[in-house]
């Protein structure tokens, strides 16, 4: 049937079709993709982990970019170890939470910020995650470039037709558009597929950065170049250059911290993802210990710290080896970009209006907006206040994840009703959210922020009080657990303890799905758990 350019304007149409959902009253509150994750659909197995994590640790411009700021080797890598060990126990702990409950962060979040609350964290981060979208799609096309560079070597000398008030130039444009095109169709894919991607990306770039090292170590001996490089800071400076690693280190990944959920809800079993505590410090202390060596490399032959690898590659003579270089590194942007912000844009998106948007949807969404509404070649060229705001985000995340882990691990222990956070006047709805929560954001945010204003206008002088947001993502994490913690304690919401987790597989059976028929919901009733709980209308608790 064919449907009318009229039609299309109308929001009817963009519905989606209704499905009975596991616990929301309606599909004004939940669809098939926000809906705790059936059976059949938990696919994702310990080598999935091990896979996806090893294609990102691939994407390690952050410990080559640690020598620019003028650490050694020897500061930086100890600073990767400890971060990286670090972020793996964050990333656990709510990893876990997603295994248990089944549900991705966007629904998650309402049982420590509030039904209505948890619209906060999730809107920012959705769209953070569409800025950095555009932006990491825009830098992903420079692989583009070197891939055709290396073919027709005179696409460098192709006159430009874009007026220079653009911020681009002919030549980027192709390629962005070229990388968009690219990108587009993995993005279609749902979260069960997109982990092929990631298990060939984790076969392929870890090869290309081991041939990178063994360039870098014959054109220049380690004793020449990674182990002759020094610190070029002293004293104070050096400490607080390497706590500012650290913290930069801490704040690319430790916000997964808050995604993981999204993709652990989709393990086999919980223990599938325990093999994240093994590979993240593993993974990312062996690639980035090559970022370093190819770095060191970069900065006897060419005079100067090329932490951005396809930099390195722009200078290198041998056709072939650029190639299949940037086409390694076109596999790590894509998987990162989708898995970092499309992915987590789309559950956000998703759970804003579930009845019109799902995750395949939200990602498309997030093509548009971010790829080209939000223009990321005019703010990377004009907008570096907008990026310092970006990179600096991570004095919010440390106290999401704070409160998160702090909330079901601590105060609840473990003990979530999770049909109640699907119900907006649930156990869970506080008082338009649980000022608890909004107390410890206020608390632990606001030391951080003028630290966060001078790296938007360094005009602005704040003092020495900048420091702290050298270590933003730290001091957000542990003071928002803490804070969160003891106001919990001193006033509990009473009204959202339960004496016993109620799970997803306590109410539906393992067999069912969320397009269950009526015949399966009247089972509901023969389960361990009552009908009340089910419904998870238990009024408010201030």
């Amino acid at each position: 049937m064919t449907i009318s350019p009229i039609q299309w304007l109308k929001l009817s149409t963009w519905e989606l079709e209704l499905e009975n959902t596991a616990f929301a009253t309606d599909n004004r509150w939940s669809n098939h993709d926000m809906d705790p994750t059936p059976l059949h659909l938990r696919t994702w197995s310990s080598w999935s982990y091990v896979s996806y994590w090893f294609s990102d640790a691939s994407n390690i411009a952050v410990a080559s970019s640690m020598l620019a700021i003028g650490l050694s080797w020897r500061q930086a890598l100890p600073a990767i170890v400890v971060a990286y060990c670090i972020t793996a126990v964050p990333i656990l702990l709510t990893g876990t939470i997603g295994t248990r409950l089944r549900v991705p962060f966007s629904v998650l979040s309402r049982s420590s910020f509030g039904f209505w609350f948890s619209y906060f964290p999730v809107i920012t981060r959705g769209i953070i995650a569409m800025s950095w979208f555009g932006i990491q799609t825009y830098n992903g096309s420079e692989c583009i470039y070197q891939m055709l560079k290396a073919i027709w070597p005179s696409i460098a000398h192709v006159p430009n037709h874009i007026p220079a008030s653009s911020n681009t130039t002919s030549n980027r444009m192709m390629c962005y558009v070229l990388y968009w095109l690219l990108q587009f169709p993995f993005m279609l894919l749902s979260p069960q597929k997109i982990r092929y991607l990631f298990m060939v990306k984790g076969v392929i770039v870890p090869f290309a950065w081991l041939a990178m090292v063994i360039w870098a170590f014959i054109k220049v001996p380690p004793s020449v170049g990674l182990f002759a490089q020094h610190a070029t800071v002293q004293g104070s400076d050096l400490s607080w250059a390497w706590l500012t690693a650290l913290n930069s280190a801490l704040s690319l990944y430790c916000g997964y911290a808050v995604n993981i959920a999204d993709f652990t809800r989709y393990a086999t079993h919980e223990r599938a993802q325990y093999s994240q505590a093994i590979i993240i410090p593993v993974a990312f202390t062996l690639c980035s210990f090559a970022g370093l060596a190819v770095t060191s490399a970069g900065i006897v032959l060419y005079g100067s710290a090329l932490w951005d690898p396809l930099q390195l590659i722009d200078q290198w003579d041998n056709r072939a080896a650029a190639f299949f270089a940037s086409f390694a590194f076109l596999l790590t942007t894509i998987g990162t970009n989708i898995s970092a912000n499309a992915l987590v844009a789309a559950n956000d998106l998703t759970v804003c209006l579930p009845k019109y948007i799902n995750i395949r949807r939200g990602q498309v969404i997030c093509a548009l907006i971010g790829g080209w509404a939000f223009c990321p070649w005019e703010v990377l060229a004009k907008a570096s206040g907008f990026l310092s705001f970006l990179s600096g985000y991570t004095i919010f995340i440390g106290p999401f994840v704070g409160i998160m882990i702090s909330d079901y691990w601590l105060i609840h222990r473990g003990r979530i009703d999770v049909p109640a956070m699907y119900q907006a006047y649930g156990r869970y709805r506080y008082t338009f959210g649980n000022w608890r929560a909004l107390a410890t954001l206020v608390i632990c945010i606001a030391p951080a922020m003028p630290g966060l204003v001078h790296s938007i206008n360094p005009s602005i002088n704040v003092g020495g009080i900048h420091n702290l947001f050298s270590i933003g993502w730290i001091f957000g994490f542990w003071s928002a657990f803490v804070v969160y913690s003891v106001l919990s304690m001193l006033f509990p919401a009473r009204g959202t303890y339960v004496e016993k987790a109620v799970l997803p597989d306590d109410v539906i059976p393992p067999s069912a799905s969320c397009d269950s028929t009526d015949e399966d919901v009247e089972k509901l009733d023969k389960g361990n758990v009552t009908p009340e709980t089910v419904s998870g209308l238990h009024g408010f608790h201030k």
